[in-house]
């Protein structure tokens, strides 16, 4: 054990030099001759552990070789939608045909200029550094903004949390006054509260919307193009042919993003090379003129001769960046670095290539727009390019797909889905995750689309919806993060406003023109999702709210502490809540009806952390229940959203371990404390930090380790997992919308869904449940 002195030492040195603010810290002595630098802090479990691996994170950074080899398999995840948009675009433009030459170079400048301002400048340069710890998406914006302004709804924020490492933000020195007003307003405003929330729903939906239609349309797409080389092969045929397609894709899910990957992007390396040469081929074979369509006076020009007609046709320009959000969601599966390298260096130049190639095709047969992507094929490459196209399209609906299972996972994290089993497939890459029950939606809800709508035209539709509402709602959050957050100059934020937002805008009002040409489908799906992501978080925050105002005060605790009717049993009881500030209410129904404590009770509160990971030397945050020999603890577990749980060792061990850390240093520095009541006042300063005697070294040890021998005895005869059953029922006088949300639409969810114990993969034969009913 070491001494005082070297603990006191190593504690001003930590303070010292990691900054630790001062209304974290606990003063343990409040002798008057002790000076502000001699205050002892009491520190959590894994306090001093988390300082470390704070350095230890932010010196290191993925090496090139690793970054090279996530850009190579980005190729086949992220851009598999996005690459194969070429198979429709001409032909959802141009669906009445071609009326003047000239519009082919209007529709090539628009899309030229689409792919430039929006996924590339707004995505790869701008988007994905708005990502939170490496991960992407709709709640890492959300989770970025609740970290900085307290907008989230659930009053279990503690001070600890800002000491976790990645809970950080990196802020510029200088503080603008509209941040601080923006922030402010935020904070202030329920209403402002409840909109973010709810428009973070809603890019949720639509992102799981994209992981549907993507499938749809891009397997439908490349199928139908053996219609070419076998006329006698009807629609239905090719709707069947794509629905097995389609079956065999989300079985292959299970497989996980590593394998999957790396199995998918030497095809899709190849369909960019294919799309780029005959892009290049078509170019130089018909007509190299196009490429003055770089000049956006063609798209005036456009404009000016279709009116309203060239403003419709935007819903078929705007399927050309399809899967864009695919950067941003499976950011996580990745790094920045990766995606920056491999859009710039491969997606970026094949795709501009390829439309081009198109275009140049088009010019000399306009009759054939319908049929464009494979009729500007060379004949000798038809059926390689039809092969590799299938593939491709396959490969297409991965990247939505990976990007709705990072997505679910934020969400169900932050307590707004209803618990899914969530699979990590990559013990070399975090981030990769699969979830079986979300996998056999999507392919349910797929099939159903492809043989209901039977053709690209009207899923088209449907698809240009929830590709600009995911982008603009990322627009919006991104804006308050540059004025929050990143402290950007108030002209760069108004001249993204007025280049993005506007273009994003225009595109919104063009697609939204077709709600009833298939557009409504999007819509409709994010409604569904909606209703039961809003019923699942409302209750939830009602729940934790019911627990707050009835929780278990701790004179009530002594008071069951002391009654000699309770009796004490040997081993230790984990009994798990969601309330992070007190003891739950089911506590006093527990001890109600069984009239018997174990020896070593630890309240577990389960709770994520607007974070991506927590790091596991900073996951346990412990508080001692006093009388202190009623060997009663709480214990916070903090977790973020895309953490793994139990995947190297049972949660009941680790936290048995950091609970005897806890034991020991909570044990030292209250003997400190003891100690340093006992110095006298006139002692110079400096000398207060003597060695102590040998004795009490060695009865502080003694103490230190009968605690822990109590402990390890108490697990050893066997650690039981209390959970409260919490059934809810609307209160009486509620009225009729609040007993549909809870009473039906809450519960139905929940008997539906996963369980507690199957969450956190705990032994059916050391569970308890305790029921409970709570009137909300």
């Amino acid at each position: 054990m070491p001494s005082e002195e070297a603990v006191v030492v190593e504690m001003e040195n930590i303070a010292n030099n990691e900054g630790i603010e001062q209304n974290h810290q606990l003063q343990v002595s409040e002798h008057p001759s002790l000076k502000v630098k001699q205050k002892l802090r009491r520190y959590d479990s894994l306090e001093m552990e988390s300082r470390r691996f704070s350095h230890a994170c932010a010196s290191k950074g993925p090496a090139m070789t690793v970054i090279l080899q996530l850009a190579f398999q980005s190729i086949g995840i992220v851009y598999g939608d996005i690459g194969t948009s070429p198979l429709y675009v001409y032909s959802s433009t141009f669906t009445d045909g071609i009326k003047h030459n000239d519009d082919i170079l209007g529709v090539l400048s628009l899309i030229f200029y689409t792919i430039t301002l929006i996924p590339l400048l707004k995505y790869v340069f701008v988007v994905l550094r708005a990502n939170d710890n490496g991960d992407g998406g709709t709640f890492a914006l959300y989770s970025l903004i609740c970290r900085y302004a307290k907008v989230g709804l659930i009053p279990n924020q503690q001070l600890e949390d800002t000491e976790v490492s990645n809970y950080q933000l990196e802020l510029p020195n200088k503080r603008e006054k509209r941040a601080s007003k923006l922030k402010s307003k935020l904070e202030n405003s329920h209403f402002m509260k409840l909109f973010l929330l709810f428009a973070t729903m809603l890019g949720t939906s639509m992102v799981i919307g994209d992981g549907v239609l993507t499938p749809c349309i891009s397997v439908l797409s490349a199928v139908g193009g053996i219609k070419q080389a076998a006329t006698q092969i009807t629609d239905d045929q090719i709707v069947l042919i794509s629905v097995a397609i389609l079956v065999g894709l989300f079985m292959v899910q299970r497989l996980g993003t590593d394998k999957v990957g790396y199995s998918f992007a030497p095809i899709i390396c190849l369909w960019f090379t294919f799309i780029a040469g005959i892009g290049v081929y078509n170019f130089i074979k018909y007509d190299a003129t196009v490429i003055k369509a770089i000049n956006p006076k063609y798209i005036v020009d456009y404009f000016s001769r279709n009116k309203k007609d060239a403003w419709i046709s935007l819903g078929g320009v705007v399927l050309a960046i399809t899967g864009t959000e695919a950067l941003f969601a499976d950011v996580g599966h990745f790094t920045v670095r990766s995606i920056q390298i491999s859009m710039c260096s491969v997606t970026y130049p094949a795709l501009i290539l390829a439309y081009a190639g198109q275009a140049s095709f088009l010019r000399k047969n306009n009759d054939l727009v319908s049929e464009t992507f494979y009729k500007s094929i060379p004949d000798p490459l038809y059926w390689p390019m039809f092969v590799i196209a299938v593939l491709a399209a396959i490969i297409a609906s991965q990247a939505m797909i990976s990007g709705t299972f990072s997505i679910i996972q934020q969400s169900l994290a932050l307590g707004c889905f209803p618990r899914v089993q969530i699979v990590h497939t990559s013990t070399k890459h975090e981030g990769q995750v699969y979830i079986p029950e979300v996998n056999y939606i999507l392919m349910i809800a797929c099939i159903a689309i492809t043989v209901g709508f039977k053709t690209t035209t009207k899923i088209g539709n449907a698809y240009g919806i929830a590709v600009v509402f995911v982008m603009t709602l990322t627009s919006a959050f991104l804006v308050l993060i540059m004025i929050m957050i990143w402290k950007t100059h108030i002209l760069l934020v108004i001249s993204y406003v007025l280049v993005i937002g506007s273009v994003e805008l225009v595109y919104l009002s063009s697609v939204l023109y077709k709600f009833d040409q298939g557009g409504y489908l999007p819509l409709t799906l994010a409604a569904v999702l909606m209703i039961i992501m809003y019923v699942w978080n409302n209750v939830y925050r009602r729940k934790y709210y019911y627990e707050l105002d009835h929780k278990v005060s701790p004179e009530k605790v002594r008071e069951i502490a002391a009654d000699t009717n309770l009796c004490r049993v040997p081993g230790l009881a984990m009994f798990y809540s969601e309330l992070v500030q007190g003891i739950p209410p089911i506590f006093k129904h527990y001890v109600a009806n069984v009239p018997a404590l174990h020896s070593v009770l630890v309240f577990v509160s389960i709770k994520s952390l607007p974070i991506s990971k927590v790091p596991m030397e900073e996951r346990f945050l412990f508080r001692r229940v006093e009388p202190k020999d009623l060997n009663i603890f709480r214990c916070v577990a903090r977790y973020g959203y895309t953490d793994v749980r139990n995947e190297n060792e049972p949660f009941d061990k680790l936290l048995v371990e950091r609970l005897k850390e806890f034991i020991a240093k909570e044990f030292w520095l209250s003997q400190m404390e003891l100690q340093n009541d006992q110095y006298d006042e006139k002692l110079n300063v400096d000398k207060v930090d003597g060695a102590l005697e040998a004795s009490n070294e060695e009865r502080l040890q003694e103490a230190i380790e009968k605690e822990i021998e109590a402990v390890e005895k108490a697990s050893r005869a066997g650690i039981v997992h209390l959970i409260g059953e919490n059934e809810v029922i609307a209160s009486k006088g509620a009225n009729i919308g609040k007993r549909i949300l809870i009473d039906y639409a809450y519960n139905f969810l929940k008997k539906n869904l996963r369980q507690s114990d199957k969450i956190f993969d705990i032994p059916h034969k050391r569970l308890v449940k305790v029921g409970m009913t709570y009137e909300l």
